[in-house]
């Protein structure tokens, strides 16, 4: 890696720039100028399909099967519309070696859709295990990294591991974070500008994610944009949110805000952007709503003169200090500092020195809230079996059970969890919740766990053979043999529909 100095210049010169130059002209060869796009999601699938202006979509990788596309997406493709899969679950950001099932699956993903290129985020979603001799632990959600020189070169080497194993070209996400680390390094533009150097990786900008930052963390987006390597951006991501007591949401499920655009026109006026998208996971509105987002942001950047800027690196530049190795021992510090912000927001164990305690309690019980509602999409039946208790349910849940498997493990747990208990405590209610959780859980799973050896008692089989005759359709006696964690086709929902 070529370090910056820190004498007064414009970015970049030298050494640096001739080796992003480089890297440029390497992404400038395949990159798609994509035009304007939507978020692709089931709700707004036939509407997407109807609106004029439409270049093309990003739909949520994990949520994609290769052997069974969407007709929409098929019928997208054959217009000529452009795909691009979204993963959210890779987490390249945390200390672990990217998974290869998971890298794999979005290699089918990108191969199928014939995508020109694939993105992920940068951040961590998932933390312990080896590495730390501690709990396996899952976010479901996408979580900051801190800008240190550990974690530059752990995000890196995984970078470049993905890089290997996928057909077409990567590009990462700046996320959005209600959370900062103690000691970082490097403001974010920084860090995005010595992982685009060291890795020639691509960069998908979320302006809405800087404008959160601001809100939430009292980050300049003007001093990001400036420091950014423009020339690596592949596309932009827009989005909405809202403020309460003081912190902005990124729900993706309100308007545009005016702060946002006008990030997007900044950065349009430093580079004209090869594709913009318009975000929208929830709170879906009527059709013409988007087509007037769509248009106020295709006015937003065409509005947007490009011209050189010149910026001073004395203040901002970071140390001249050697690149930290992707070593074990490296590893092993980011897993231990990520394992320990994941378990107190997870697993109520105290807040690492340094954060927020305030701050970690409101994101704690934002992955709570968010769980709760992930669950209920993947697995709808216990809302309707546990009615208005649902949420409340859940929640006691959670606070002595920390995910440690996907949302479809999760609902199976939560249930077995509530049967344990003797509950709900309807008697058809809980007879209806056992059928459920006996249909979905294999028989290799079935072997060992507590509800099993619950099951074979006098009364649970009773309980079970009243459930079979109260529930419309059931099989009966002598229970099929499911595949394990059978959801019903039901791919686990994106963790993260914020990003």
């Amino acid at each position: 890696m070529t370090a910056r100095g820190t004498e007064t210049r414009t970015r970049p010169q030298g050494t640096a720039a001739a080796q992003l130059g480089t890297t440029a002209e390497r992404l400038g060869a395949t990159a798609a100028q994509l035009g304007t796009g939507i978020g692709w999601r089931p709700e707004i699938a036939d509407a997407v399909e109807r609106m004029p202006g439409i270049d093309w979509v990003e739909a949520v990788a994990e949520n994609v099967c290769p052997g069974h596309l969407p007709d929409s997406l098929v019928r997208l493709r054959e217009r000529g519309v452009t795909v691009v899969p979204h993963g959210v679950s890779l987490g390249l950001g945390g200390a672990e070696r990217p998974d290869q099932a998971r890298l794999t699956a979005l290699a089918e993903r990108a191969e199928a859709l014939g995508s020109p290129l694939v993105t992920e985020h940068i951040a961590f979603v998932r933390a312990g295990g080896a590495l730390t001799a501690s709990q396996h632990l899952e976010a479901g959600h996408l979580l900051p990294v801190p800008r240190t020189r550990d974690a530059l070169a752990v995000l890196c080497e995984n970078v470049r591991i993905a890089q290997d194993a996928l057909p077409v070209p990567l590009a990462v996400e700046n996320i959005a974070a209600l959370i900062s680390w103690p000691g970082e390094e490097m403001t974010e533009g920084q860090f995005l500008y010595e992982l685009v150097e060291r890795t020639g990786v691509r960069l998908l900008i979320d302006v809405a994610n800087l404008h959160t930052n601001h809100v939430n963390r009292g980050e300049d987006p003007a001093r990001a944009l400036d420091e950014l390597p423009v020339e690596a951006i592949a596309y932009v991501h827009v989005a909405g949110g809202f403020e309460r007591d003081g912190v902005w949401h990124d729900s993706h499920a309100h308007p545009v805000p005016r702060p946002v655009l006008d990030i997007l026109a900044g950065l349009a006026a430093r580079t004209r952007p090869p594709g913009v998208l318009l975000e929208r996971d929830e709170n879906f509105p009527e059709e013409g709503e988007l087509e007037r987002e769509l248009d106020a942001i295709r006015e937003t950047v065409a509005s947007a003169s490009p011209k050189a800027f010149t910026t001073s690196q004395a203040s901002t530049a970071p140390p001249k200090t050697a690149a930290a190795p992707d070593a074990p021992e490296t590893r092993q510090r980011v897993a231990l500092s990520q394992a320990a912000l994941l378990s107190a927001l997870v697993a109520g164990t105290p807040a690492p020195e340094g954060f927020d305690g305030a701050r970690l309690r409101v994101q704690s019980r934002a992955l709570t809230a968010k769980r709760a509602d992930v669950v209920a999409k993947v697995a709808p039946e216990l809302p309707t079996i546990l009615g208005d208790g649902y949420r409340l349910a859940f929640f006691a849940y959670a606070r002595t059970r920390p995910m440690t498997g996907g949302y479809r493990r999760d609902a199976l747990d939560f249930a077995e969890h509530l049967l344990l208990a003797g509950r709900p405590e309807d008697p058809e209610a809980r007879g209806t919740l056992t059928a459920w959780w006996l249909e979905r859980s294999g028989p290799a799973p079935l072997e060992g766990r507590p509800f099993t050896r619950w099951l074979r008692t006098r009364t649970a089989r009773l309980a079970l053979r009243r459930a079979r005759r109260r529930t419309p359709g059931h099989p009966g006696p002598g229970l099929p043999a499911h595949p394990a964690h059978h959801d019903h086709g039901v791919v686990d929902a994106d963790p993260a529909p914020a990003t």
